[in-house]
């Protein structure tokens, strides 16, 4: 057995600066992991860069933003007292809604007193000696904690083009991500709009309601299914609340943990009439359960094209000018890339003030004093939208200067894509965990049940650790190798890989293409309640503790 010592740490602590457990984030995962911590009489401190808690739903206030899973799924099921009480106004609720419930979880559960807001946490450093991390912050903090828990969310680094010219311009820009807290008025506005995923799509009509002229530069389509959003039947939402808990526990069995009903059969042995029904029926219904049709539109490129032949014949009936059109109609495989969600999305192209400029084979050229400029065109604009996205999974992760054994840092570690263990966490970095990481199935299911499953294995985790006197635990360089061929696997198996998504960071210059998620969210749940009951297989546990005793490391394969 190779051996290490613990021995105390000696840090320019502020009072109070020594926890249990230091959080990043105060989203939907810091608020739960504070709270599951907690209960189980741990110390924990949240850090959020935000002046409020939230995480995506605080900063993401953009025209239109809107969850794209229904209201009665997309919430917290660790009190029953919560849901019971909560009362949700739309079938698909809005950012602002969504922002009162959590802020009503902070008040309701007492965790602001543990949460520091505006401050940014700069740095996470493991300490060998002692087996605890030092976390810096914006604020001049320098905290200790044995563990730390990285809840900063798989879309929530902004990601901005460096067009050229970009601080040149004279008129008001914004991120969707990043939007201003007081709201925008585009009122008489000649406005810009860059990109065409999910946040432009759902700005893009009401933008387009206020703006004297809204120009769209688009790249790449996307597919977009209607939302049919409407208030939510009070009926409904007792008929959900009458038996709560069935409802969950089914959802958790099913693919993405989402109430999608799931067709078994294959598209390609349905007759013509018999698919194209079925498609009807899931356009009618609105949302992510059409890609629940057929069993194999994201197995077989054959089957799939039905499917994206189907929404380009919806693209042809809604938008009257055949050449917008055709521009607005994907070609890649639906599914690969986020499905989106939209409310009259297509029907905002047949405004007589909106254009849209296709920047496919001809990008934009640079960013101007008066606008931009497209083939040497230049566009007039008020104000500029850059709805770029997300460095999405890593992004928020690797801007902070993470360091584990032997001062090695997490971006060098994922220089060639992230790797993990369960997208729990990695080896070479003892006590940090992630929650919903690279590798584990996060942004392919229903965010909230996948969040509260890793708050509550880790928690588990930590408790295992302290109570038997460990002082650290990290993954074995085997399992977390394995564990990664197994989500490129599984991957390799679909046509995820097919197109360039966020998915494989393929929207950011120079990030390593690895497809990220892991797919199949009940599997991973066993998997995760396997490690765990065989006393988690796959990691490696130091022994130790502040009095000094000596720790072993065993051995492991």
């Amino acid at each position: 057995m190779a051996e290490v010592k613990l021995t105390p740490m000696e840090t320019n602590q502020k009072p109070g600066g020594d926890f249990d457990v230091a959080i990043v984030g105060a989203g939907f995962a810091g608020l739960y992991m504070l709270h599951r911590l907690r209960g189980v009489g741990l110390s924990a401190r949240v850090f959020e860069a935000g002046s409020g808690v939230g995480g995506t739903w605080f900063w993401n206030r953009y025209p239109g933003a809107r969850c794209d899973v229904e209201s009665m799924e997309y919430s917290y099921q660790f009190s029953d007292e919560l849901q019971q009480e909560w009362v949700w106004t739309e079938r698909y609720a809005s950012q602002p809604e969504i922002l009162r419930y959590l802020n009503h979880v902070a008040d309701r559960f007492d965790l602001r007193r543990n949460i520091q807001l505006n401050t940014r946490v700069l740095a996470a450093t493991f300490n060998e000696t002692a087996g605890r991390w030092i976390v810096e912050t914006s604020a001049g903090d320098r905290v200790s904690a044995q563990f730390c828990v990285m809840a900063t969310g798989c879309l929530s680094s902004t990601n901005t083009p460096n067009f050229k010219g970009r601080d040149r311009f004279a008129g008001s820009s914004y991120h969707t991500g990043n939007w201003p807290h007081e709201g925008v008025d585009f009122t008489g506005e000649r406005v810009g709009i860059i990109g065409t995923g999910s946040s432009a799509i759902q700005s893009i009509p009401l933008i387009a309601q206020q703006a004297s002229h809204l120009f769209v530069f688009q790249r790449t389509p996307a597919y977009t299914i209607p939302a049919h959003n409407n208030p939510l039947d009070p009926e409904v939402q007792r008929e959900v609340k009458a038996n709560y808990a069935n409802f969950r526990a089914r959802n958790k069995l099913l693919p993405s943990g989402l109430n999608i009903r799931h067709n078994e059969v294959s598209a390609l042995a349905m007759s013509p009439q018999e698919r194209q029904r079925e498609y009807e029926e899931r356009w009618a219904h609105g949302g992510l359960p059409f890609l629940g049709a057929f069993a194999d539109l994201l197995l077989s490129k054959e089957a799939n094209d039905t499917a994206a032949e189907f929404i380009r014949e919806k693209i042809r009936e809604t938008v009257r000018d055949p050449v917008i059109a055709e521009k607005l109609s994907p070609r890649t495989v639906v599914g690969c890339k986020r499905l989106c969600v939209d409310t009259e999305y297509y029907q905002t192209f047949n405004r007589s003030n909106v254009t849209l400029v296709d920047v496919s084979s001809s990008p934009i050229e640079e960013i101007t004093k008066h606008g931009l400029t497209v083939k040497g065109k230049e566009y007039e604009l008020d104000a500029i939208v850059f709805a770029t996205g997300y460095d999405a999974m890593t992004g928020s992760l690797l801007k902070i200067d993470i360091r584990g054994k032997g001062g090695r840092s997490l971006k060098e570690t994922w220089a060639e894509g992230p790797r993990t263990y369960l997208g729990l966490a990695t080896a070479g970095f003892p006590n940090l965990f992630f929650i919903t990481g690279p590798g584990s199935p996060s942004v392919l299911t229903n965010m909230i049940p996948s969040i509260e499953q890793h708050v509550e294995w880790i928690a588990d985790c930590v408790l295992y650790v302290r109570a038997r006197g460990f002082a650290c635990i990290e993954p074995t360089l085997a399992a977390q190798d394995a564990w990664v061929s197994h989500v490129n696997e599984v991957a390799g198996a679909t046509l995820f890989p097919t197109c360039n998504s966020w998915y494989l960071g393929a929207n950011i210059p120079g990030k390593s293409r690895v497809f990220m998620p892991y797919l199949g969210f009940p599997p991973y749940v066993e998997k995760c309640d396997d490690v765990a009951a065989k006393n988690y297989e796959g990691f490696v546990l130091i022994r130790g503790n502040d009095d000094e005793r000596q720790a072993t490391l065993p051995v492991t394969n």
